[in-house]
C-alpha cells in the first residue's frame, strides 16, 4: 500500500511537471519585437506624419503633443487603464469594465504568463506593455484634429484622463471579456477600439475647440511633405507589430495578418493616387502617404480573419471612403479637423469594422468568437459588427465631451489666446523652434 501510494504520488508530480505551462521563447521574442514596433509608431512615426503636415510655426508643438500623449497615456494605462480593460469584476459591471483589482498592476507577478488557456506562453508584463502602446497611439491619433490651437496643458490632462475613462472601458467591452466580446464582435487589432475611437474623439475635440484662425481663408501649407512620407513609412513598418503582433505569438495567424496588411496598404496607396490623377490630374506624395494609412486602418480589424481577395477589397474601398471623407465631407460640413483624424481613422476604421463581418473567412481556426464561428451566421456577424461600431461611437462621443470639459475647466479653457495662436505654438508655448533656418 505504501509502495503504491509513493508510486502514485511520484507519477502525479511527473504529470504536473509535464503539463505545467512553460514560457515559449519564440512567442516571447515575437511579442517583444511587436511591442517595440508599435511603440515606434507613436513618438516617431505618427509624430513625423503629423508634424510634416502642420505649419512651420507649429511643427514642434505638434510633435510634442504626440510625444507627450504617448508618455501620459502609458502612465495612465499602468495606473488604472490595464485593470479597467483586462481585469475582472463580479456582476454585470464586468460587461463594461474590468474593475480596479490591478491598479498599479497589483496582484500581477513577474512570472505570470499572458494567457495559459489560449496557449499564449509569454510574460504577462509583455502583454501589458503591448496593450499599453495601443492605448497610447489611440489618444495620439486624437491630437491631429486639434493641433495649432489647443493648450498643451489641456491636452496632457485630456490625454491621461481620456485613456482611463474612454479608451480602457472600450478595450474591455471589445477585447477584455466585456459586452461586445460576449456578443461576438470581431476586431483583430483595433478597428473599433483604436481607429474609430480615436478618429471620432478627434472630430468631437475639433468641434469643441473651434476652427483655427483664418481657416479656409488663409493658406496653411505643410512644413514638409517629406517628413510626413517618412512618418507614413515608419507607421507602415510599425503596423506589422500592430496587426501581426495581435496574433499573440509567432504563428500562422500572424502570417495571415502580415500578408493582408501589406496587400491592403499597397492597393489603398495606388487607389488614392489614381483618384487624385483622375480628379486633380496630379498624383501627390501626400496622397500616397494618406492612402497607405487609410488602407492600414481599414485592414486592422480584419487582418487575421480575411483572405487575399478580402484584403484587396478592404484596402481599395477604405482608400475611396477616406479620400472623399477628407476631400468632400470635411468641406461640406465645415469642421476643422486639422490633420484628418476623422476622415482617415474613423471612416476607414468604420468601413474595416463592417467589412470584417462581410469578408471574414468561415474558418473556425481563425475566428475567436462571433455568430460566424458559432453558427455559420454571416448576417448575424455583420449585425454584431454594426452594433459594435454603434456602441463604441456613442460611448466615445459622450465620454470625450465629458473629459474635454474636465480638462478645459482645470486649465482655464482649452484654447490658446489669439496672440499665441498667431505667433505659433512652438515659441509661445515651448520657447523653441522646430527648424532654426
Amino acid at each position: 500500500m505504501k509502495k503504491w501510494f509513493l508510486t502514485s504520488l511520484l507519477g502525479t508530480f511527473a504529470l504536473a511537471e509535464e503539463t505545467a505551462p512553460v514560457l515559449n521563447s519564440g512567442d516571447t521574442a515575437w511579442m517583444m519585437i511587436s511591442t517595440a514596433l508599435v511603440m515606434l509608431m507613436t513618438p516617431i512615426g505618427l509624430a513625423l506624419f503629423y508634424a510634416g503636415m502642420t505649419r512651420t510655426k507649429n511643427v514642434l508643438n505638434t510633435y510634442t503633443m504626440v510625444f507627450g500623449a504617448f508618455t501620459i497615456a502609458f502612465i495612465a494605462w499602468i495606473i488604472a487603464g490595464f485593470s479597467i480593460a483586462f481585469g475582472t469584476i463580479d456582476g454585470s459591471m464586468n460587461q463594461f469594465m474590468g474593475g480596479f483589482a490591478h491598479v498599479m498592476l497589483e496582484g500581477i507577478n513577474w512570472k505570470d504568463l499572458a494567457s495559459i488557456e489560449l496557449g499564449q506562453l509569454y510574460p504577462k508584463f509583455i502583454f501589458i506593455v503591448f496593450q499599453g502602446t495601443f492605448a497610447a497611439i489611440t489618444v495620439a491619433i486624437v491630437s491631429g484634429a486639434v493641433i495649432e490651437r489647443m493648450k498643451f496643458s489641456t491636452w496632457m490632462i485630456f490625454a491621461g484622463v481620456w485613456t482611463i475613462v474612454v479608451y480602457a472601458p472600450i478595450a474591455h467591452m471589445v477585447w477584455g471579456g466585456g459586452y461586445l466580446f460576449n456578443e461576438g464582435a470581431l476586431d483583430f487589432a483595433g478597428g473599433t477600439v483604436v481607429h474609430m475611437n480615436g478618429g471620432l474623439a478627434g472630430l468631437v475635440l475639433a468641434v469643441l475647440v473651434g476652427k483655427r484662425a483664418g481657416y479656409s481663408k488663409v493658406a496653411m501649407k505643410p512644413v514638409s511633405i517629406i517628413l510626413t512620407a517618412v512618418g507614413a513609412g515608419l507607421l507602415w513598418f510599425g503596423w506589422y507589430g500592430f496587426n501581426a503582433g495581435s496574433a499573440f505569438g509567432a504563428n500562422a495567424i500572424a502570417g495571415v495578418a502580415f500578408l493582408t496588411t501589406t496587400i491592403a496598404a499597397s492597393v489603398a496607396t495606388i487607389t488614392w493616387l489614381a483618384i487624385e490623377a483622375l480628379i486633380f490630374k496630379k498624383p501627390t506624395l501626400l496622397g500616397a502617404a494618406s492612402g497607405a494609412i487609410a488602407g492600414l486602418v481599414a485592414i486592422t480589424p480584419a487582418a487575421g480573419f480575411v483572405s487575399v481577395l478580402g484584403a484587396f477589397i478592404i484596402g481599395i474601398v477604405g482608400a475611396i471612403i477616406a479620400f472623399f471623407g477628407v476631400a468632400t465631407l470635411k468641406k461640406k460640413l465645415g469642421y476643422d479637423d486639422s490633420l484628418d483624424a476623422f476622415g482617415i481613422h474613423f471612416l476607414a476604421g468604420l468601413w474595416g469594422a463592417i467589412a470584417t463581418g462581410i469578408f471574414a473567412l468561415n474558418d473556425k481556426e481563425l475566428l475567436w468568437t462571433g455568430p460566424l464561428k458559432d453558427a455559420d451566421d454571416r448576417v448575424g456577424q455583420i449585425f454584431v459588427q454594426f452594433e459594435s461600431a454603434l456602441i463604441v461611437g456613442v460611448y466615445t462621443l459622450i465620454g470625450t465631451v465629458v473629459v474635454y470639459y474636465i480638462a478645459s475647466a482645470l486649465t482655464g479653457g482649452a484654447r490658446v489666446n489669439e496672440e499665441k495662436e498667431s505667433q505659433g505654438l512652438d515659441e509661445s508655448i515651448h520657447g523653441e523652434r522646430g527648424f532654426n533656418l
